[in-house]
């Protein structure tokens, strides 16, 4: 079996289409697939970047090829508001619940199918009853499980998410899910 660790934001439109596209890419492949939490902002930091929202004509694309994108591959998809977020508390949330693929896919259509603010109290309880964490989300244990992520992440070269990486190689953004699958299917190339 073929392990994979997929790192992402749920700050990035990004990550929740390739997070949904996933399982298709990886159809009848022998995958095992570790989800890790990472803080973008932090990662963007230590490569002295400026996040793609903050440059005006790149956010404005960001936005139109994102709402293309997930109607191309017929994913529901709802801008959240405001956009950028803080990532942290939703973030720190999937690691106190144990990041699997149903705590991420909740969170991720929390934030890009229910739209809306995702720092909503009453919207955040809910998907924290739902979800029943096992660790504090606010708790130093959480805290510190993030920056090593996103320490670890920045160490083997992660500029951004998603990435997955496979074998010591890194696989950036949803158009890098077909090449993923070109080198599971083919090892030697």
């Amino acid at each position: 079996m073929n392990r994979l660790v997929f790192r992402f934001d749920v700050v990035s439109p990004y990550a929740y289409l390739a997070f949904e596209r996933l399982p298709d890419v990886l159809e009848g492949l022998d995958v095992e697939v570790e989800y890790r939490p990472v803080l973008l902002g932090a990662l963007l930091q230590h490569w002295g970047q400026k996040a793609p929202v903050d440059v005006a004509p790149k956010r404005d694309w960001i936005y139109r090829h994102t709402r293309w994108l997930a109607a191309q591959h017929g994913l529901p998809f709802e801008m959240p508001q405001p956009h950028p977020f803080s990532s942290l508390p939703l973030l720190r949330l999937i690691i106190a619940c144990g990041p699997n693929r149903r705590v991420v896919e909740a969170v991720l259509r929390h934030v890009w199918v229910e739209g809306g603010d995702p720092h909503d109290p009453a919207r955040l309880a809910a998907l924290a009853a739902t979800l029943a964490p096992a660790a504090d989300p606010a708790g130093d244990a959480v805290k510190a499980a993030l920056r090593a992520h996103t320490e670890e992440a920045a160490a083997r070269g992660v500029f951004g998410v998603p990435t997955v990486e496979f074998d010591g190689e890194q696989f950036w953004g949803l158009d890098g899910l077909p090449m993923l699958a070109d080198r599971l299917r083919n090892p030697t190339r």
